[in-house]
């Protein structure tokens, strides 16, 4: 259905592909794998028109191709789902699953028709919506479910998804991947891109690896153990990536509260709740998507006003009036939305890094270029933020690079209470061990972390505690001893309860 030879994309300073190929096969699941930084990114963009290649042939059904842009590319039968959700919140359900492709008559919308065909597209997704309702009262998972919806509807060969499950739940993803399996039983062609390695074995049928912008082989995924696939990925042996079996409880000495909330609340956010984080410590915030956990963070940085409870730091009471007032006090949050909450992307990776710092000393004492070399250089390094250049644009970067500029970013104000929303959501398995090694080293030197992470294993591989969520109420706190295992931390995220 599709063939990609000698693909090559140059930009400034950055090689993002050279010489790849890529087949697509009628009818089955293709999985594009590769670290943040390989090129899955730019070659799906190749192929879609939102980049032109500079060397290279694509064939789409028999056909060369070469897209001027997307709506082409759509025309033409590809239908590309992306990581961010690329959607209007201000305009409906139905207006954004049928944006552009609007039934009319004479010029004139068919209101009715277009919400009953939204409504049936949905249905066949099982999801049950108002689709006369703005999008943005949606959690962004249904809105990842909405732009898959959009992209399906069309009469599509090709069907890009990437990274269409970061932001779903167990049960949203077991539902994507029903309609994924009709629409290759359809004999649709589908390339699937996530850094969830047990999705891809679950769904997929063959995989092409790329690192480094090239190509390193095309395997049936049947026939590539896990291990293998990620040595491959990140060229090197897994010794540094331990099974989560085979690390040991972390625990903690005893060591004084940083930040104290008693009671504290917001009416409609997240009910009343109470939690010490230590020196030193990692409290692991566990729960379904929608449960409260965010919320909860954004009390602690003042992103929200609570209406009701107290925060302390210290142990004295203090009233953080907003996230000013938090970084006054040395608290730091890298928001799980790091596109719309956390990078500026027009400007360069030196100016996101050195953003909070210098906001934190006012722009009256602006920082030398000579200190702000020295500071991202050494978290650039760090990190390994790849390009090394601080003065490429920073969504040149990839997913994981960006991630790692986001850290850097507050890491230079050195908090004594980092808070962590789900910081590897979306990046490759190298880069999510480079952030996880970071987190327990941060914690050793006396860093207070609040973590966050819809993947269960990670809370509790990184996590002295845990405190658990459900329908926004903290039901649950856990000591990460030896008796809490994955069972019994599922087991108090259904019940509700186990308190410890």
């Amino acid at each position: 259905m599709l063939t990609m030879t000698g693909i090559t994309k140059q930009f400034p300073g950055v090689m993002a592909l050279q010489d790849v190929d890529f087949r697509l096969l009628p009818g089955e699941v293709h999985a594009l794998m590769g670290e943040n930084g390989a090129g899955k990114s730019t070659l799906i963009k190749v192929l879609t028109g939102v980049y032109s290649n500079d060397a290279g042939e694509i064939v789409l059904d028999g056909t060369p191709v070469r897209f001027s842009g997307p709506l082409q590319a759509t025309q033409a039968g590809i239908s590309t789902v992306y990581q961010e959700v690329n959607l209007v919140p201000n305009l409906s359900v139905a207006e954004n699953v049928f944006i552009g492709r609007e039934p009319r008559t004479f010029g004139h919308i068919r209101w009715g028709e277009m919400r009953r065909r939204a409504a049936d597209l949905l249905h066949r997704l099982e999801l049950d919506l108002d689709v006369s309702a703005p999008l943005s009262q949606y959690s962004l998972a249904v809105q990842q479910m909405v732009a898959i919806a959009r992209a399906i509807d069309v009469e599509a060969k090709v069907l890009v998804l990437d990274e269409p499950t970061s932001s779903l739940d167990a049960g949203e993803v077991a539902q994507l991947f029903r309609v994924m399996r009709q629409l290759k039983a359809d004999g649709i062609a589908i390339l699937f891109v996530s850094h969830f390695l047990d999705q891809v074995y679950e769904i997929c049928d063959r995989m092409t690896i790329l690192r480094n912008g090239r190509l390193v082989g095309e395997h049936r995924v049947a026939d590539l153990p896990q291990l293998e696939l990620v040595s491959l990925m990140i060229g090197k042996e897994l010794a540094l990536l331990e099974r989560l079996e085979d690390q040991p409880k972390r625990t903690l000495d005893q060591a004084e509260p940083v930040v104290e909330a008693a009671d504290l609340g917001r009416s409609g956010s997240i009910a009343p709740f109470s939690l010490t984080i230590h020196r030193g410590e990692v409290v692991g915030l566990a729960g379904l998507l929608g449960s409260g956990r965010t919320e909860a963070a954004r009390l602690f940085f003042g992103a929200d006003k609570p209406d009701s409870g107290t925060l302390s730091i210290d142990g004295k009471p203090v009233a953080v009036h907003g996230p000013r007032t938090a970084m006054q006090h040395d608290i730091a949050y890298c928001s799980e939305n790091r596109r719309t909450e956390g990078l500026v992307e027009e400007l360069t990776v030196r100016e996101n890094i050195v953003l909070a710092l210098q906001a934190a000393r006012g722009w009256s004492r602006p920082l030398s270029r000579r200190r702000q070399d020295e500071l991202v250089g050494k978290y650039v390094k760090a990190l390994d933020i790849r390009p090394a250049d601080p003065d490429l644009p920073v969504r040149n970067l990839s997913g994981g690079n960006q991630q790692k500029v986001l850290l850097a970013r507050w890491l230079i104000t050195e908090p004594r209470l980092l808070i962590l929303d789900e910081p590897t959501r979306g990046i490759d398995v190298g880069a999510k061990a480079e952030i996880q090694r970071l987190v327990t080293e941060l914690s050793d030197g006396g860093m207070a972390v609040l973590f966050i992470s819809a993947e269960l294993e990670e809370v509790l591989r990184l996590s002295h505690k845990i405190a658990v969520l459900r329908d926004r109420r903290m039901v649950a706190e856990l000591p990460n001893t030896d008796d809490v295992d994955f069972d019994r931390l599922m087991a108090a995220i259904a019940e509700g309860g186990g308190t410890a």
